[in-house]
Formats: structure tokens, C-alpha cells, sequence
């Protein structure tokens, strides 16, 4: 069997359901739904479609939804099983492959020793976040597993098909949206959902990583690989609420249950395994299984134990009693869990806004009688008070009294993080990310904060507007000059930290537009890098994308491998997120798949030496990120704007739903600047217009001008990932469908002006586009552009039926309340069917 047999079996299944469940006439609507909106799509009067979606009562609009939800949701699951099937049906050499990383590297000149050496230095880590787009219930979710289970089983087990029929028609009847509001609890459970599937890809991974060195370079390999995993979910608390010292804790114990888990599950097969009764059992040392049993009963028990190093040394006596294969095979999986996972599972982030921080540190400091009006101070004088009180070891707060409430809120968490560091080591704890850190006392405050507990943090500078990308590399280069700060880095082991650089793609996208967006972030780290590289210090880039293109979404490999030559020094750290941690990781060969291209991209890029692009190129750039930054700008800034996105789409609403546990704005009078960058990328997801993904990029290419921009797209890894991105974003947007959502614009000037103004913008920007590449958008993704085509025609009756539970919800008043639970059905369906909605 094939997708298109999957396909129509998932979809006759659900058929059958709908029948069985909701009678002959629902059926049938959903049938004749179909049939009009193809007949729209080829050109058709959409009278018909358009009578009947209005005559809709809610519970029809509501199911109907549901049902072409449905739909998208099992497609994806066929889709992905094709996927799974394509990578197992390969042979030779897979394109983006670890082998192929290391036969380039070879071909470069790099000896076995080089690339070993490479492979120690880096490290590619990934980053749970938490995202509305992955509204699915846990419970929803295993059934969407248990179908996704029996697809492969379609051919040759009958009995499959009824199992499948069962989880549908269970579906069906089940809630699959929250009631309440998501916790943070929940959120981190969901995230971690796909830790599993990760852990079983994991080993074959490594075993890839030691067959592909050996294949290459004719020689076997100790190299690990180069990846660890960690999470803000939990821990991220700028601007949430919710995220509370006990929310932390509450996320902390989770994280050592399922490290727990993993771990018993992965020794106690390698104590089936490894099953030799060594004769040669040396002095000091018992059997395999007496070595494995301890570290089972210490990890079953919570205990602390030194678990890599003590596996480290099993294998090491494998290998020197002659039983190399056992350690390679049977010991292996085990070994990687505990390199990756340890007993922390994943490391988690504090993000505070600096706002918050600094306001702390100003409470300490009064409290103390060091300074009363800390927040007042110029920089200058700020920055010689922290770096005097960086310079002492005392606390500032008075010993054993309590802190007051709105102190403990911040320092609370930092506390929490310790205590977990105390019981399963220091991973537990990654870094302390500061928002809107728009100066080096931004930076330094945090030190203060977690002096007041004894605890060791590095902190972290969020750059997310453009002008703080601008400022970025002045701000670091004062930072790395402070002898105090210098004296953080260094460890207590003897050697120095890296310095963690986080660079926003949201808020600068929102700020300034796509391309100007990516242009800045691209100069941010050609200029932070050569500032960390004259101040002899190491660093990374901790890439906070979406993913949609307007947060910096699109393939991994291919934003690795366009970031700037020469940026990537010990490795690159990328958020995950939404519905991608679905679409990556529900599948264990799926996890493999791009787990092992996002190396293949992080091993190529950091091997390419550092070289600025051509002077030429750089003068279009810059040319071309002002002229889109003013397009971008003058265009949000018409004070008709800000009315017209609120009517045409669903942000509205969106800020109402119970979707995540984080508010969907900062805290002030709604604005565009105090909005967040997910919900207003997904609104115009919704609505199919994508502005966030290519607005302003027809001023900048036109600028350029279309020969260069050929040439700069042919020879420049940078500018060919912006517009593939640009290209998936276009050709994901839909005017048919914005022009549904249009109608619920009120028929002012300033709304019909800006309405004209995006279409007339879009056809232009594709026109363009198309011409530089040279070829119609997504030509050289055909899979892609061919998914697009065959599922607009099943994602058009969810977005007419959520134009017309707008115009109800909007016409009365508490008309949302009566069509909350139908709308979010439609806030799914459309993240099911467009996918990269956030």
C-alpha cells in the first residue's frame, strides 16, 4: 500500500463513523461541502458554498468542522507514515545524513582526528517550548498514536483495520478540546510527550554517528553525539503568571520521573543483555549485571549516583575483555540515554523580563541600604555598583528574615532549580534567559539575584527588536570586558563557559518585517561573533524560531547552514515548538530522520571557515532591509491598522480562548507592540494571508534588483534560505480564502484601502519572487507543493465555517461565549491542515 491507499482508507473509515455516529444526513452535508468547495477551487460560483455555510445552525458548523478536522488530523498521520516508509525503503548514502556530512568534510581535507575533534566541539541543543498550535489533549493524543501504530500493519494484518475504526469512532465521542485553560503542568506534559520517540532513535543515531565514521574514514570512533535536550516549559516565566516557584518544582520532579522511567527501562535490558559471566572478572570489580543492578536499584530509588562515569568504565572493560560488539550494540543504547537524558532528562531554562529583574535587584539593594533609587541610575553608575557587589561574596538581603512576596516570586524559581541540581547534578539547570535585555546591567542583575541562594547561573541576553539586534554586539563587548563578568565564566573545574547569546526572531519580525528581520539577525551574529572571538571567549547562538516563517520556522538543516560562515563555535542552540514537535518527533524513525539532518547542517556550517559575503551583497542588503523595514513600518503604523488585523482576524477571539497558559498579550492597554509575536503570527496563519512571511520583501528585492538577486539566490546560502522560506510562506497563503475573512471587515475607507493594499502586495511579491529564482513558487519542493495543493480543497470548509462563527460571535453580545468550543475546533482544524502556524 501507498499514501493514496492510506489516505482513502483513514478517509472512508471516518466516512463510516460520521454515518454510524451522526446519521445519513450529516453524511451527506459533509459530502456536499466537499463537492462545492472543489467546485470553488476550479472556478466555480461559490453562491451555493456560501448559502449553505450561512444557514449552518451552530451544531452543525461545529461537527462539520470537526469532521474536516478530523480528517486533516489522520491524514498527517498517513502523510508521516509515508515518510517513515520512504526512509526505510532507502539505499546508499541518505541526502543530509550523518555519512554524507562526514564524506563532505572529508573531501574538504579534514582528517579522522579533525573530524573527531569537530564532532567534541560541537553540540546541537534543542529546546521545548510550550505553543498554542498543540491544543490536542494527552488523551487525544494516544489515540492519534494508536491509529499512527496500526498504519503500517494495513497490508498484512486485517484485524487492523477494525482497530483503527475503533479509535476513530472512539475520537469521535471524545472532548478534544479543554474545558479550562491549560496549566503549565499540562503544558510540560505535552511537550515531553515525544521524549520517548526521541529516546528510541537516540541509540540507532549514535550507531549511525560510529557506522558512518567508519565507512567514511576506514577507522572506528568513541565520538559522541553532539546533542542534548532542554526546556523552558515551566520555567519561562516573562510575562506568565502562572509559571510560579511551585510550578517550577512541580516541572522539576516531572522531569526526573520520566528520566527515572527511561533510564530503569534501558538498564534493565542491558542487564538482560549483557548476560556473560566474566571468568576474568578482575579485583575490585564485580559482574556486568552486579555493576548493572546497582545503578538500577540507585536510579529506582532516587539516590544520587555517579551514572555516566560508572558507565563509561563498563564499557571500557567491555572493550578491553574483547567484547567490543557487546559494548557497541548491547550497551550502547543505555550508554547514549544516560549521555543525553542523564537523570534530569532535560535542562530547564528561568526566562525573566528584565524589567522584573532589575526591580528585584533594586528591592536587594534598598533593603541592604546600599542604594534606594537603583532604577534611576545611569548605566554607567549602575554598572559600577554590580560590578562592586559581584566583586563580594555577602547577600544583600538581611539573614533569615523572609522575602516579601513579590521578591520571593523571583528568586523562588532560582531556588528551586538548585535543589534540583543537588539531586540529579547540574543539567538539571540550563540558563537564565533575560528578555528585553537592552544593556549590561540587564545582564548583570541575575547574578545578584541567585547570589542571594548560592547558586552558580550564566545568564543569557534575549536580543529580540531590531534595535537590540543592532546594539547587541556593543552591549556584549562591554559585558565580556568586565573582569567581574569574566570571573563567571570561569568554572570552578578550571576551564570557562561559553557565552550563550539568545537572538528573537518573533519580536524583531514583528517589529521590523521579514526581511529586515532576517537581515539583522544575520548581522547580529557576524559582529557578536567577532566580539566574542577578540575577547577569546567561547560562544553559541540560541535561535528562539517559531514554526512558521514569520518566527524564523523552515527546515533545520536549511537555517543551520544559512546562518553567517564562521558563526558557529561550540554549536547552535534552536527552540522547538507547536505542532513541529509533532510533526518531528511522533514517530521514532521520523525523530531519527531529523534529528540527523539538523546535525548534517550543524556539522557543515560549523566547518566552514569564517568569510564575509561580498561587499556588494552586504551594500544590497543593507539597501534592501531599510527599504523593507519602511514599507513594513509605514504599512503596521496607519492608524487604520490596528482596527482592520483586529476585524479580519481572529486575535480577538484567539486572546479569549483557553488555548495556553501564557496571556497573549504583556501586561498594558492593548497595542501591537505589547501583543506576542505567536498569537499575532497565528492570526494571520488563520486568515491565510501570512503577512509575517513576506510582507515587505517585494521593496527589498526591488531594490536589489532582480539580476543580482539571482546571483546573491545561486551563491549565497543566507539569501537562498530567506526566500525558500519566503516561497513556503507565499505559497502557504491563500487570497481566495483571505477574501472570506475580508467580509468581516466593516466597509470603511481605511479598511478597503488596506485590504487592496495586501493583495495588490502579495501578487507583486510573488511575481518577483518567482523571478528570481526562476521558477514558480515551491518548484523545488514538489512534495510539499503538491500536499499544499491537495489539502486546500479540506482546509477551506474550516476556514469558511470560522468566518461565519466570527460574524455570529461578533454580532451579539457574549456571542463568543456560545461559540467558544466551535471556534477553537476551527483554530485546530486550520493549525491541522496548514501545519507551520505559529
Amino acid at each position: 500500500m501507498g499514501i493514496r491507499e492510506d489516505v482513502n482508507l483513514l478517509g472512508r473509515t471516518l466516512g463510516q463513523v460520521l454515518k454510524e455516529q451522526e446519521g445519513e444526513d450529516f453524511f451527506n452535508l459533509v459530502e456536499q461541502t466537499r463537492a462545492l468547495v472543489r467546485e470553488v477551487r476550479g472556478g466555480g460560483d461559490d453562491q451555493a458554498l456560501r448559502g449553505m455555510i450561512t444557514g449552518l445552525s451552530a451544531a452543525d458548523a461545529s461537527n462539520l468542522a470537526r469532521a474536516f478536522t478530523w480528517y486533516f488530523q489522520l491524514v498527517n498521520l498517513a502523510e508521516e507514515y509515508e515518510r517513515v516508509r520512504a526512509l526505510r525503503t532507502q539505499t546508499g548514502v541518505r541526502p543530509q545524513s550523518l555519512e554524507q556530512a562526514l564524506t563532505e568534510l572529508k573531501a574538504q581535507g579534514l582528517s579522522a582526528a579533525e573530524a573527531e575533534a569537530l564532532l567534541s566541539r560541537l553540540q546541537l541543543e534543542l529546546t521545548f517550548t510550550a505553543h498554542p498550535t498543540e491544543m490536542r489533549r494527552r488523551t487525544v493524543r494516544n489515540h492519534l498514536s494508536a491509529v499512527a501504530r496500526d498504519i503500517p500493519h494495513l497490508e498484512d494484518d486485517p484485524t487492523s483495520v477494525n482497530r483503527i475504526a475503533a479509535h476513530v469512532e472512539a475520537l469521535w465521542s471524545t472532548p478534544e478540546l479543554r474545558r479550562l485553560r491549560p496549566t503549565v503542568l499540562d503544558e510540560v506534559k505535552g511537550g515531553l510527550h515525544y521524549v520517548s520517540s526521541i529516546a528510541q532513535a537516540l541509540p540507532s543515531l549514535q550507531h549511525d554517528l560510529q557506522r558512518a565514521f567508519q565507512n567514511v574514514y576506514g577507522q572506528s570512533t568513541d565520538a559522541r553525539l553532539p546533542l542534548r535536550f532542554s526546556s523552558w516549559m515551566g520555567g519561562d516565566r516573562d510575562g506568565n503568571p502562572n509559571v510560579t516557584s511551585q510550578a517550577t518544582h512541580d516541572t522539576l520532579q516531572v522531569h526526573r520521573e520520566r528520566a527515572r522511567e527511561l533510564l530503569l527501562g534501558a538498564v534493565q535490558q542491558a542487564y538482560t543483555d549483557l548476560s556473560q559471566e566474566e571468568g576474568q572478572e578482575e579485583e575490585g570489580h564485580g559482574s556486568y549485571r552486579t555493576e548493572l543492578r546497582e545503578l538500577h536499584n540507585a536510579v529506582r530509588d532516587a539516590e544520587a549516583v555517579d551514572l555516566l562515569p560508572r558507565l563509561e568504565a563498563l564499557r571500557t572493560r567491555l572493550i578491553a575483555e574483547g567484547q567490543r560488539r557487546t559494548a557497541d550494540q548491547l550497551l550502547t543504547p543505555l550508554l547514549t540515554l544516560a549521555r543525553v537524558f542523564g537523570q534530569h532528562l532535560v535542562s530547564l531554562d528561568i526566562r525573566e523580563h528584565s524589567g522584573l529583574t532589575g526591580a528585584a535587584v533594586a528591592q536587594l539593594l534598598r533593603a541592604a541600604g546600599v542604594e534606594n533609587d537603583y532604577l534611576n541610575l545611569p548605566e554607567h553608575a549602575k554598572l559600577e555598583l554590580l560590578t562592586r557587589e559581584l566583586r563580594s561574596r555577602r547577600p544583600l538581603w538581611p539573614a533569615g528574615e523572609a522575602l516579601p512576596e513579590d521578591l520571593e516570586r523571583v528568586i523562588g524559581p532560582i531556588r528551586e532549580v538548585q535543589a534540583a541540581a543537588k539531586v540529579v547534578g547540574p543539567e538539571a539547570f540550563g540558563h537564565y534567559v533575560i528578555s528585553m535585555a537592552e544593556s549590561v546591567s540587564d545582564i548583570l542583575e541575575p547574578l545578584l539575584l541567585a547570589r542571594e541562594v548560592g547558586f552558580r547561573v550564566l545568564p543569557v541576553p534575549l536580543f529580540e527588536t531590531l534595535d537590540d539586534l543592532t546594539n547587541g554586539p556593543q552591549i556584549v563587548w562591554e559585558l565580556l570586558s568586565l573582569p567581574e563578568y569574566r570571573a563567571v565564566l570561569d568554572r570552578p573545574d578550571g576551564g570557562s563557559d561559553m557565552q550563550e547569546i539568545m537572538l528573537g526572531y518573533s519580536d524583531s519580525n514583528k517589529d521590523a518585517g521579514f526581511l529586515a528581520a532576517n537581515w539583522a539577525l544575520h548581522e547580529a551574529q557576524r559582529k557578536i561573533s567577532a566580539v566574542c572571538q577578540r575577547a577569546g571567549v567561547h560562544w553559541r547562538f540560541f535561535h528562539g524560531r517559531g514554526t512558521s516563517i514569520g518566527r524564523g520556522g523552515g527546515p533545520a538543516s536549511r537555517a543551520i547552514l544559512g546562518q553567517p560562515a564562521g558563526t558557529i563555535d561550540v554549536g547552535i542552540r534552536i527552540t522547538e515548538q507547536g505542532e513541529a514537535l509533532a510533526d518531528k518527533y511522533s514517530h521514532p524513525v521520523m525523530a531519527r530522520r531529523n534529528l540527523e539532518q539538523a546535525l548534517y547542517g550543524l556539522i557543515l556550517a560549523a566547518a566552514r571557515p569564517a568569510q564575509d559575503p561580498p561587499a556588494e551583497w552586504m551594500t544590497a542588503m543593507n539597501r534592501a532591509s531599510a527599504a523593507s523595514a519602511e514599507a513594513y513600518r509605514q504599512f503596521v503604523q496607519d492608524a487604520d491598522f490596528l482596527p482592520f488585523f483586529e476585524q479580519v482576524t481572529p486575535i480577538h477571539e484567539i486572546s479569549r480562548l483557553n488555548i495556553a497558559s501564557r496571556p497573549v498579550r504583556r501586561p498594558g492597554a492593548p497595542t501591537l507592540s505589547n501583543l506576542r509575536a505567536i498569537p499575532w503570527v497565528m492570526s494571520w496563519t488563520q486568515d491565510r494571508a501570512n503577512l509575517p512571511g513576506w510582507y515587505g520583501l517585494r521593496e527589498g528585492l526591488e531594490t536589489i534588483g532582480v539580476e543580482q538577486a539571482r546571483q546573491m539566490y545561486a551563491e549565497w546560502p543566507f539569501f537562498r534560505t530567506v526566500l525558500d522560506n519566503a516561497q513556503m510562506s507565499l505559497a502557504k497563503s491563500d487570497l481566495l480564502i483571505f477574501s472570506e475573512y475580508l467580509t468581516l471587515v466593516s466597509p470603511a475607507e481605511g479598511s478597503t484601502r488596506l485590504s487592496g493594499h495586501i493583495r495588490a502586495a502579495f501578487e507583486q511579491t510573488v511575481e518577483l519572487v518567482q523571478q528570481v529564482v526562476g521558477a514558480e513558487l515551491m518548484a523545488n519542493e514538489p512534495r510539499l507543493r503538491e500536499s499544499i495543493k491537495l489539502r486546500n480543497p479540506y482546509i477551506d470548509p474550516i476556514h469558511r465555517i470560522q468566518v461565519e462563527l466570527l460574524r455570529r460571535a461578533r454580532s451579539t453580545e457574549g456571542g463568543l461565549d456560545e461559540y467558544e468550543r466551535a471556534l477553537m475546533l476551527t483554530l485546530q482544524g486550520v493549525a491541522a491542515g496548514v501545519r507551520n502556524t505559529g
